[in-house]
Formats: C-alpha cells, sequence, structure tokens
C-alpha cells in the first residue's frame, strides 16, 4: 500500500506506512538468518539453521521485531526519494502494530527543508557602499597604537603614576579565607588602562618597589564568580617593580624597522591601508545590508525546529571562538551581557531562522540563473586544499579527496557564485571596486618582489580594520 502522507505545521511530514505480510517476508528471513549468525542454535552451524528453528530458540517476536528496523529504512528512504522530499535530520518513529503473521503498521514523522515561496527578485543596484574617508588623524592615532606596541618598559624608583606598569604580587580574601584563583604572582597591571575590577588600579597610584599595600574593593555585580559578584573582597598587593612605559620617537629610523622608507611614507602606507579597509567594511556591510533586504522581502515556508536549534547551536560555537580568539572566556562574556548559555541561545533564534532563510535565498539564486561550477573549477579547488593540507596526515588527506567532501566544496563554490551575482547586480560599483582591491593587492606583491623590497612586520594597519 502507498504510505498516507500529511503535512504537518512546523514543516513536518507524517507519512503512515502499512507494509503486508508478503512484502515484509524477505526482511523478516533476512533477520532470521542474522540472528541464527550471531546466536548459537544446537545441532547447526552459524547461519544454516532453519526459520522454525530459530523462532523455537529467540521467538518469533523477536525476529520481526529485528526485521522492523530495515523495513521502516526501505520504506522510509524509498518513499522520500520517490516524493522527491528534502528531510532534516532523522524520523521519529512510531510502531503501530507488530505480530508475526500480520501487517506491519508504523508511523514516520520527518522535518522537511522549509522551501522559498516568493524571492524578491535582484535586478538592480540599490545598495550604496558607504566608504568613509581616512583622515589625517585616524592615521595619528594608528601612529600612536604603533608607539605603544613597540614600547620599552624600563625598571623606575619612582612612584606609580598612570603612566606606569607595575608587577605586583596579589592575594584576594574574603572572610580570611583565599578566593578560588585569588592569588597572583608577578601580575602586570598598566596604569593606563581600566582593570576588571573598578577602581583596583587607582589603588596602585604612588606606590614604590617594595612597597605594601591593603585595600577593600567590591567586585562587579555581573562578576563570573557569583560567589563574590557584588561583594567586598580585601586585597592584598606587594609591589615587586614600577616600570616607566618609554615609547620610540616616530622618525625615519622608526619607519625603516617596520618595514617602510621613512616617516612620511609609513603616514601614506598607513592612510592607503586604511582607505582599502574602509572600502572593505562598507563592502562586508553593503552585502548583509542587500541580503537582509531581498530575504526581508521573499516569503519561505516554515523553518523546522531542529534547523533553528542547529544554527543557534552553531552561532554560539562562533561566538564562543570569537571570544577566546580575543583571549577572553566566555564565562566573562555571559557574564558582561547578563545572561547564560540558555538565554544566548533563545535570543540567537530570530537571526538563525534569518541565517537559514538566506542559504536558501542563494540557494534559488544559483538554481535560478543556472549558475554551476565546472570540473576543471572544482578540480582546481580540491588540488589547493591538497596543497594546503600537504602538512596534514593521510586521514585528513584522504577526507578532502572523498567524494562526499567533492560535493560539499562543490557546493560551497556554487553558493560562492550566487552570492558573488547577486552583488555584481545589487551592490553598486561593485565590480570597479573589487577590481581595485585586486590591483592594489597585486601592485603591494610586486612591490614586495623588487630588488632591496622589505616587507613590512605584519600588515600595518589603522584602528578597528578587523573585519566584522
Amino acid at each position: 500500500m502507498d504510505p498516507i502522507i500529511t503535512r504537518l505545521p512546523g514543516s513536518k511530514a507524517e507519512m503512515k506506512f502499512t507494509v503486508s505480510v508478503a512484502e515484509a517476508q524477505p526482511y523478516v528471513d533476512k533477520a532470521a538468518e542474522d540472528i541464527s549468525a550471531k546466536r548459537t542454535i544446537p545441532g547447526f552451524r552459524p547461519g544454516k539453521a532453519p526459520y522454525a528453528e530459530i523462532k523455537k530458540a529467540v521467538g518469533e517476536m523477536a525476529i520481526w521485531e529485528a526485521a522492523l528496523e530495515a523495513v521502516v529504512r526501505s520504506w522510509f528512504v524509498k518513499t522520500v526519494l520517490q516524493q522527491e522530499m528534502e528531510t532534516v535530520g532523522s524520523p521519529e518513529i512510531a510502531v503501530d502494530q507488530l505480530a508475526p503473521g500480520q501487517d506491519m503498521k508504523f508511523t514516520c514523522t520527518v522535518a522537511l527543508m522549509p522551501k522559498i515561496q516568493k524571492a524578491e527578485a535582484c535586478d538592480k543596484a540599490f545598495v550604496e557602499p558607504n566608504i568613509k574617508e581616512a583622515k589625517d588623524e585616524d592615521v595619528e592615532k594608528a601612529i600612536e597604537d604603533i608607539r605603544k606596541m613597540r614600547h620599552e618598559e624600563v625598571v623606575t624608583e619612582q612612584a606609580a603614576t598612570k603612566d606606569h606598569m607595575v608587577i605586583v604580587d596579589l592575594v584576594m580574601k574574603k572572610d580570611n579565607v583565599i578566593l578560588e584563583g585569588g592569588t597572583a604572582k608577578d601580575y602586570r597591571v598598566y596604569l593606563a588602562e581600566e582593570h576588571y575590577i573598578p577602581k583596583f588600579s587607582e589603588q596602585l597610584l604612588g606606590l614604590k618597589r617594595g612597597d605594601q599595600r591593603t585595600f577593600v574593593l567590591q567586585f562587579p555585580k555581573e562578576h563570573y564568580q557569583k560567589l563574590y559578584a557584588g561583594k567586598d573582597v580585601d586585597f592584598e598587593v606587594n609591589v615587586k617593580d614600577v616600570y616607566e612605559i618609554k615609547l620610540p620617537e616616530v622618525t625615519d629610523e622608526f619607519a625603516k624597522s617596520l618595514g617602510v622608507e621613512n616617516a612620511q611614507a609609513l603616514r601614506d602606507l598607513l592612510k592607503k591601508n586604511m582607505r582599502t579597509e574602509n572600502e572593505r567594511h562598507a563592502m562586508e556591510k553593503a552585502e548583509i545590508e542587500l541580503l537582509e533586504t531581498l530575504v526581508s522581502k521573499s516569503s519561505f515556508t516554515e523553518t523546522p525546529e531542529i534547523l533553528i536549534k542547529e544554527e543557534a547551536r552553531r552561532m554560539v560555537e562562533e561566538l564562543k571562538r570569537d571570544v577566546e580568539n580575543r583571549r577572553g572566556r566566555m564565562e566573562d562574556y555571559l557574564s558582561s551581557i547578563k545572561k547564560n548559555m540558555d538565554q544566548l541561545r533563545l535570543d540567537f533564534i530570530p537571526q538563525a531562522i534569518k541565517r537559514v532563510q538566506t542559504s536558501l535565498y542563494i540557494r534559488h539564486t544559483a538554481k535560478e540563473n543556472k549558475l554551476e561550477v565546472t570540473d576543471a573549477e572544482l578540480d582546481a579547488e580540491i588540488d589547493r586544499l591538497l596543497e594546503a593540507a600537504k602538512d596534514q596526515n593521510k586521514d585528513v588527506r584522504d577526507q578532502i579527496a572523498s567524494p562526499e567532501y567533492r560535493d560539499y566544496v562543490q557546493t560551497v563554490m556554487r553558493n560562492r557564485k550566487a552570492l558573488e551575482f547577486l552583488k555584481e547586480k545589487g551592490i553598486k560599483d561593485y565590480r570597479q571596486i573589487m577590481d581595485k582591491f585586486r590591483q592594489e593587492e597585486e601592485e603591494a606583491h610586486q612591490g614586495h618582489d623588487q630588488p632591496g623590497a622589505q616587507a613590512p612586520e605584519g600588515h600595518i594597519h589603522g584602528p578597528d580594520c578587523h573585519h566584522e
């Protein structure tokens, strides 16, 4: 019998199956054979016992229960393929009838990939990148930041001021009991920077090497150690050394130490790099505006819960990696925003839905515009990935070369083509700006290849040049 298929709210489908005894019999026979191969049946070699003897040994119900899994898998997969359904995750199985000699009846409930009902057309450029000007004061601030990164620390006998760094041994107590993690040896404190314990740095002002001081401060109310959050804590500090912070002068020699000819060339390079980064920032924001506009004006079927949860989980993991890459701790971040992990996941749900819908829109764009990845393009990308992984172990390289990973890379490349297609259509002057990026990168590489050219120590950028 054909299954009875019912579409349910939440982008789910319910499939009710009835499998006759005759249809189930080959699976029952195979299940009995598998049981015979794994279990000793007196008087018979493994896998050679007749059905009657196996039934006698384990009971016929056990045989039918063993056959059920294969029957469910076969009927479910066949139906999904015939109906051209895009399912998400594994189905929920409910057994409605299972008895030897009777029809098998079971229900599969599965989430379906949402579909795009109406796609907003992108037939003209409607997003204009807002490229900020690179100003001289931004250049000077960037130079000041570089000076701070290359500062020298010189021991001084002076009393500590905001322009100094002090090294202390630190003990924190509550009710005369040392806090967990409440001791630190050779703890560095830059007095110009705000400490995570308010007014802590102020307590060190005026101290010299060998000085000791005890004081009481209140822990932040949002501190991740809830036991001490908002509570008064006793501090004991012993000053090991006071250091004067000496910044280098901006001279031609200073510029040469960064791989640039002179101080003016340093300023010119910083301004050029800032301008390029401002353009990149503007393009990234334009891309976000483009996709958000197109997706918000399109309509989609409901996104199943399983996809929303998975996307929200992925977003939390991305945030955690970002926090840790900045040398922070997720516990401290959650404390600063006064949320726990469950609340954070809930906050991500609307954005998770938008991300799923954006993915659907990009996939729809690729399909509608017949954007495909050629075998040559795919081969070149796989070769590039294998070259990048040449120092990895064999398992990693085998995975990259596998048919499954090849399919994944093809999907990523096709989506990338679709995104480029949309940006060319929807962002004003997109192609000219991207061509300019490529030209500048080529000029930078050519400059480094010239005899006597010295590459700077890393990229020299201004403040806030990381990608969002």
